[in-house]
């Protein structure tokens, strides 16, 4: 966010610009390096003056009769604008080259607002990872912003291989693809060698602090390496089935009166939601577990009318604490040394929304069990089991701090220097959030925590989203490879603000941002203070009807996403993918970033450009088949098409081979939902076969891990027998709901008969489905079948 209009001008007077600030840090770190080892690879330098020490290596730049020239490299202080940093632990810095044979693509090391493809580098172009509030963030660029990953991918399709690079100080990342000479194997006489030229790309790590502590991740394929990332960082948590719905969100809802006003509308023009957001001006002056005694005189009550309508509330909890005696969250953190400090040993103070403000030390266990203790109900007055958290603002930010961020000279819990753990800041926020709302609820029910800043592993406590995005065309585009980039790095539950957070999009813009975003993982719309007012409703009869179509689906789709998030959870696969994880060995995809598969089953290629008439869609796999999900036409012809668009919808593909669980209707929310039946797309293969599962569960709580209360089916078409039985014979939960409908797309020829037999039954007797058979599009429709989504049976075509 940017700074609140009253304080602004002040706040960036004394700020340093970033773009400047940018040439004389990180730019300024690395030259230093350069200086110190002319003429050398920084390992190889490094490998000339460090001194081992049990596992870890720790980098000695300098030699006591070198410190005058070093001290003018500025590596026991440096000034930048008005602000010194000093050293106390003296300066380092490691660093290690990796060179990646027959390797020309690499990815990840979010967050940029780059290409998925990772681009080589110069010397003053690095890839930079270091959490910082950008507002506007610019884009194909590689400055760091808010989250950090240091995890990069190669692709070369016989293998995939990763590097973790686990170290949360300020990294650069350079990146060299190039051709080189390899000598072949040759049954020549040995004074003949043949060369030939492959690609070659090297990868330089350097960080400002912390040791060399590396994973090298062997793959072969990429689900291998998914997994194997995930036994070092986590898994992605398993969220609330509400969170997966459509969340409205803006800076800000006024009163109870406008919450009250925005919930209504939703329902009077027939769109589904989940979850309503209020922002900072909630509060009673930047006061986090606060209310505004006046526009939010009855938080409690709001919050039943939200649940009555079995609907949500999110509120927004960022890490700075206003300087105030008589706050008794800040005199109570104070009392107890729970604040970071500066060098000199005092609690560290910076400018943010409140105005002056300290900043919890969430690095300390002690400070986060305190904090998550702040969301019990007792503590947070005014606060109901329906309202969850939105962590902002944690990079963290610091409006009159360089770069808009903390001295790197502050100190942490365990001595420990801000510039060794400033990535991890946000991701124990969040941490210490989640398990505050797991306490609340004395251990029964799954957290919603948003956070903005993120680092490795953050998955394990919730969701992310790209951050202060803008209202311009430029923007939805650069969004589908910044969350590609994203969930490849783990990080499944990731979106970006639909129609952008800053500005005023044009109602072509909103609604292809609508489309593109119900078939991302994270969906929710958001806008600035400055903006106007932007619910769904507001641009014009048609653009509602288009809009509420585009959310309509997701909530048709919400069966398959839940169950796409159960196998992020359990086996680490991404829920929204690039097409090459997929299609490893179909070079062609190696640098598509304008689609994606949402799963294994659904290819998505979103508008993203204006006016638009058609798209190149490009439908990977010569050996596959595809269909049209919304006209069930089907394309034996894989290869890259142009397909005619209109507003009314994007392009959505389902592969051949594949099931996609959907629901028959929609409700006003999730909750209204669940006993809403199913219907089973079912998309043949060239050679008639398909596989799809379902996971079911409360929804809500932890009884799928605890008591093993779910549901696991798994659905197979072959030899036109289409069946339903247990993926996992663990899990139990008992549901009224059935399958109601079947469609099978890909079928030849219209059949004489169709009967369902539960395998339960001991009768014999099979029971006569009602089916229609379209030939132009060659799509069988099974009716009124009515079959327990959890028992075991067969329908036999004929």
């Amino acid at each position: 966010m940017e700074p609140a209009k009253e304080e602004e001008s002040s706040v960036q007077d004394e700020a340093v610009d970033k773009s400047n600030f940018k040439n004389c840090n990180h730019i300024a770190f690395y030259r230093r390096q350069k200086l110190l080892h002319p003429g050398k690879s920084l390992y190889r330098a490094l490998l000339d003056s460090v001194t081992l020490c049990n596992d870890s290596v720790k980098l000695q730049i300098i030699n006591e009769e070198n410190k005058e020239n070093q001290e003018d490299l500025g590596l026991w202080q440096e000034e930048f604008g008005s602000f010194l940093d000093i050293k106390a632990n003296g300066p380092s810095s490691i660093g290690l080259d990796f060179s990646l044979h027959g390797c020309e693509h690499v990815y990840g090391i979010p967050e940029h607002a780059e290409t998925l493809l990772l681009k080589n580098t110069s010397d003053d172009d690095a890839y930079r990872l270091f959490n910082l509030d950008v507002y506007g963030h610019k884009i194909y660029d590689k400055m760091g912003i808010y989250g950090s990953v240091p995890f990069l991918l190669a692709h070369k399709p016989d293998r995939t291989s990763g590097i973790f690079w686990l170290n949360s100080s300020e990294t650069l990342v350079e990146i060299n693809t190039k051709a080189v000479m390899e000598h072949v194997p040759s049954r020549s006489p040995p004074d003949i060698t043949k060369q030939r030229v492959v690609p070659q790309t090297d990868v330089h790590w350097m960080s400002e602090s912390g040791i060399i502590d590396v994973f090298l991740l062997m793959g072969p394929t990429p689900f291998d390496i998914f997994k194997q990332y995930a036994q070092l960082t986590g898994t992605q948590a398993l969220p609330p089935l509400f969170s997966l719905g459509y969340h409205q969100c803006r800076w800000n809802y006024e009163d109870e009166q406008d919450v009250k006003a925005v919930d209504a509308g939703f329902d009077e023009h027939d769109i589904p939601y989940d979850v309503i957001w209020l922002d900072i001006e909630h509060t009673e002056s930047k006061r986090y577990f606060t209310w505004d005694k006046k526009k939010f005189q009855h938080p409690e009550r709001m919050q039943e009318l939200l649940k009555r309508k079995k609907r949500k509330l999110v509120v927004i909890i960022d890490p700075h604490i206003k300087v105030d005696p008589m706050y008794t969250l800040y005199s109570e953190a104070k009392k107890k040394g729970y604040f970071v400090k500066d060098r000199k040993g005092q609690d560290f103070e910076g400018i943010c929304w409140p105005g002056s403000s300290s900043y919890l030390d969430f690095t300390n266990p002690e400070v986060r069990e305190w904090y998550a203790d702040q969301f019990s109900f007792k503590s947070y007055k005014g606060s109901t089991d329906i309202l969850f958290v939105w962590n902002d603002m944690n990079e963290p930010s610091v409006f009159k701090g360089a770069e808009l961020t903390m001295q790197r000279d502050a100190v942490h819990h365990g001595n420990w220097e801000h510039r060794e753990v400033h990535n991890l800041y946000g991701f124990y926020q969040q941490m210490a959030t989640a398990e505050g709302l797991i306490k609340r609820s004395g251990g029964q029910n799954r957290p919603f925590v948003l956070t903005r800043s993120f680092f490795a592993g953050s998955q394990k406590y919730g969701a992310v989203w790209t951050g202060d995005n803008v209202a311009e065309w430029s923007y939805l585009k650069i969004s589908i490879p910044m969350l590609l980039t994203i969930s490849i790095a783990g990080i499944s539950f990731c979106g970006a603000d639909v129609g952008g957070f800053i500005g005023d999009p044009e109602p072509e813009l909103l609604v292809r941002w609508y489309q593109a975003g119900a078939y991302q993982p994270f969906f929710r719309g958001h806008a600035n203070i400055e903006s106007k007012r932007r619910e769904p409703w507001l641009f014009g009869d048609e653009n509602t009807r288009i809009i509420r179509e585009a959310i309509r689906e997701r909530y048709t789709l919400l069966p398959y996403l839940y169950s796409l998030f159960y196998r992020a959870h359990t086996t680490a696969e991404p829920v929204m993918r690039p097409l090459w994880v997929e299609f490893p060995k179909e070079q062609e995809t190696f640098g598509v970033e304008d689609e994606y598969m949402l799963g294994n089953a659904l290819l998505v290629h979103p508008v993203i450009e204006q006016e638009a008439t058609t798209v190149n869609v490009l439908l990977p796999g010569s050996d596959e088949v595809w269909y049209d999900l919304r006209r069930f036409r089907r394309l034996d012809y894989p290869g890259t098409l142009k397909i005619p668009v209109t507003l009314e919808s994007i392009p959505v593909f389902q592969r051949g081979g594949s099931v996609v669980p959907l629901k028959t209707t929609v409700g006003r929310s999730t909750e209204w939902m669940t006993d809403i039946s199913y219907e089973l797309r079912v998309a043949l293969d060239s050679k008639d076969f398909a596989v799809g599962e379902l996971y079911l569960d409360d929804g809500h709580s932890f009884q799928y891990l605890h008591k093993k209360q779910f549901l696991h089916r798994k659905f197979i078409f072959h030899k036109n027998v289409f069946s339903s039985s247990c993926a996992d014979e663990i899990g139990q939960y008992h549901t009224k709901c059935v399958v109601e409908r079947v469609l099978i797309l890909g079928v030849q020829k219209q059949p004489t008969s169709v009967t369902a037999s539960l395998q339960s039954k001991r009768d014999g007797k099979d029971k006569e489905v009602v089916f229609t058979y379209d030939a132009k599009t060659s799509t069988l429709t099974l009716e009124k079948l009515l079959l327990n989504v959890g028992a075991d049976w067969e329908i036999h075509i004929k």
